[in-house]
């Protein structure tokens, strides 16, 4: 008997529109996350860490502290007062022995350029999102 190799065709190389996809969710997995209006109240850097600030947020009665990978496309001084998009039932983690309580959103683009995720109008701080 002879033993055909079976040709392989290779798969086309990915387009970036593809390497963007992550695995879709139904509408149960997204009302799992507790998503809500936080205000920055300070914003510092982390020593030795280049690229993480150590920010304290307001959900309006209760205060969380979050680490963020932001620090080269934002100063400390600049951050405070404004109002982000948080990620509040995210596991806590310690970042370079820091805690940090949840996560802020942010938008990057191919360049790499950032923009946090802010709210428009007069929401109270702790406002869940939907």
């Amino acid at each position: 008997a002879t033993g055909a190799a079976k040709e392989k065709t290779a798969a086309p190389p990915a387009s970036p529109a593809q390497e963007d996809k992550v695995e879709t969710i139904n509408i149960e997995e997204f009302a799992r996350l507790d998503l809500r209006v936080a205000e920055i109240i300070t914003a510092e850097k982390i020593q030795g860490a280049d690229k993480l600030l150590k920010l304290q947020l307001s959900l309006g009665e209760e205060k969380r502290q979050v680490v963020a990978g932001i620090a080269r496309h934002f100063h400390p001084e600049e951050l405070a007062g404004k109002k982000v998009i948080f990620v509040a039932n995210l596991k806590p983690v310690k970042l370079r022995g820091v805690l940090s309580q949840g996560m802020i959103l942010a938008a990057s683009d191919a360049a790499g350029r950032l923009a946090l995720t802010t709210i428009e109008g007069d929401l109270p701080a702790g406002s869940r999102v939907k």
